[in-house]
């Protein structure tokens, strides 16, 4: 094997080069650094030691237990009994191959590491520290847990091993290839990104730039029939990641759905800021982001109201674009829909776990030195809530067992990610996640203008999921009590993207409509009538109902003042500088 041009041949020293470039790739890919986890779990547990000296009762019987559980196991491996001490959790595909079980020493390997990570994670559940307190630790605790498991080391993975002797080492070298190719790239590969290329089959839905500034692309796309509704429909993708999640493939792109339903659509492509952008703040994405983006539109159309439809944080800047425009007597916005929202804050979901003082003035400091937050951080922090799913079994399966994993379109926009400015990712934690301002009336100003989203009169349709970790539906329901508007709340299963991207052609899961607002989530959720496919269609025809009458469909792209500048996707979303 050869290494910068030297070749290795002590097995040894072969073994010793793929921990250092293993350990390279895990703390490069680590949002806070490699040893962060280890601090976090060790803080998190001195904190629990020093508390439980008051009732040292609850650690001698968590060990006692444990204790008497590893001399049952042992007595089986050495008696040959089949029972089963500890069980995988349901759900945890880890130890699904036979050879977990039918070795007995990886069989005993198997249920001590349950035993021990039973106990740890059962002892953090019963710290009895504060809220907050208590999630750290748990969570902290889970990602040790995870990180210690025997199937993410050679030696003590069978599956890894069998594999080995089968292709004669092949599969190790391969491992150690990808490992050399990630380290590479700068993280760890989910998919096969081969695969993909934007413009060619991801983001192919035809269109135009017909408007850019330092902020975003405006992209038009091309109509499908010969009318379409007066009434333009603007798309605010969330600035932290890339807009193509909502332009995937034909067969699962919402703005080609959106296109074939009759609507104008326009979207925003937002820029992959670089550090020289480390200034641009929430106020500028919202006065030169989406504001310019519903003028522009408007111009294009001809139409003095748009329609818009916001994800994720840019729906919290719709939530406060609408809130400016509404001191403005600016009702330029006839109807806004918000996928997965957040704008009460006051839980964010599992993401409350990176989220005190202490973590966000430390991640804080590092952004307004280096005056972006680097894309690649904030991927992470989203994988480690999934850690087993979207971090280790491609570390076990890539470097490992050798192979590739196969294309998917999601997870390729997934490994993709956005920078965010210094001014505007420093605004946006401490203003909504750390005080929890937007839902104060007026304890914000944006624009020059006090934020009230009581304010907000122009009709909403809230689209959650049920199993959203990222922003959870109870949470995104709080502001159907803020807006006094027309609301139609609608919630959808699966996740925070899955439940997204739901395309009406495969007619998957299902979703709740028609609960009664004003009593709270769960009286809603009660009172809701569940129906069968995805929200799509339903979406579609309550958007239809604000769009206005059919009209001829543009001919060509842009306006006299609007010239197109290049073919959709358009070169902003193509931008990688993380």
């Amino acid at each position: 094997m050869e290494k910068n041009n030297t070749t290795i041949t002590d097995p040894q020293e072969f073994i010793n080069y793929v921990s250092r470039e293993t350990s390279k790739l895990l703390e490069m890919y680590s949002a806070t650094g490699g040893d962060d986890i280890f601090r976090q779990f060790t803080a998190s547990w001195t904190e629990l030691a020093t508390r439980s000296l008051e009732d040292p009762s609850v650690w001698i019987r968590a060990i006692t237990d444990y204790q008497q559980a590893q001399f049952n196991l042992w007595r089986n491996l050495l008696t040959g009994s089949v029972e089963q001490i500890a069980q995988p959790s349901p759900g945890d595909r880890r130890f699904q191959s036979e050879e977990w079980s039918k070795n007995p020493v990886f069989d005993y390997i198997k249920q001590s590491y349950l035993l021990s990570s039973k106990m740890l994670t059962e002892m953090a559940a019963n710290a009895r520290l504060s809220d907050a307190e208590q999630k750290k630790l748990e969570f902290y605790t889970q990602q040790y847990v995870d990180a210690l498991s025997p199937t993410n080391f050679a030696l003590t993975n069978p599956e890894v091993l069998q594999q080995a002797m089968e292709t004669k080492g092949q599969s190790l070298i391969d491992g150690l290839k990808n490992l050399l190719g990630d380290i590479d790239k700068g993280h760890i590969s989910m998919t096969d990104e081969t695969a993909f290329e934007l413009g060619t089959n991801l983001a192919t839905t035809e269109g135009a730039v017909v408007f850019q500034n330092e902020l975003f692309q405006l992209i038009q796309y091309k109509p499908e029939g010969e009318e379409v509704f007066e009434k333009p429909l603007l798309i605010v993708p969330p600035s932290i990641n890339k807009f193509y999640i909502l332009d995937l493939q034909p067969h699962n792109s919402f703005v080609k759905y959106c296109v074939e339903q009759g609507q104008n659509v326009f979207l925003i492509a937002w820029v992959n800021p670089n550090k020289e952008m480390r200034n641009l703040g929430w106020d500028d994405y919202v006065s030169d982001g989406v504001l310019k983006a519903i003028d522009v539109t408007k111009e294009i159309s001809g139409s003095d109201k748009v329609n818009t439809v916001a994800w994720c944080v840019g729906g919290t800047l719709m939530a406060t674009t609408l809130a400016v425009m509404a001191n403005r007597k600016d009702t330029s916005v006839a109807s806004t829909t918000f996928l997965t929202t957040l704008t009460n804050f006051s839980d964010p979901g599992d993401l409350k776990v990176f989220i005190d003082d202490y973590q966000v003035k430390q991640l804080e400091s590092k952004v307004n030195q280096e005056g972006i937050l680097h894309g690649r951080e904030l991927a992470t922090s989203f994988n480690m809530l999934r850690a087993n799913d979207l971090i280790w079994s491609y570390v076990v399966n890539n470097y490992l067992k050798g192979q590739t994993p196969p294309p998917f379109d999601i997870l390729y926009w997934n490994s993709d990610p956005t920078n965010l400015p210094a001014k505007m990712y420093t605004f946006y934690i401490n203003k909504m996640y750390l005080e929890n301002k937007l839902v104060e009336p007026n304890a914000l100003t944006i624009c020059g203008e006090p934020i009230d989203l009581s304010k907000i009169k122009t009709p909403c349709y809230f689209l959650s999921t049920i199993e959203d970790h990222i922003a959870p539906w109870k949470s995104t329901f709080a502001a159907t009590d803020i807006i006094k508007a027309p609301v139609e709340f609608v919630l959808g299963a699966s996740g925070h993207v899955a439940g997204v991207i739901n395309p009406a052609s495969k007619n998957r899961r299902h979703y709740w409509v028609k609960g009664e607002l004003g009593q709270g989530a769960d009286h809603w959720l009660e009172t809701a009538e569940k129906q069968e496919g995805s929200w799509w269609p339903h979406w579609s025809e309550w958007v239809k109902r604000r769009s206005g009458k059919k009209i001829p469909a543009p001919a060509q792209y842009g306006d006299s003042n609007h010239q197109v500048i290049e073919a959709a996707p358009g070169s902003y979303v193509k931008q990688r500088l993380d």
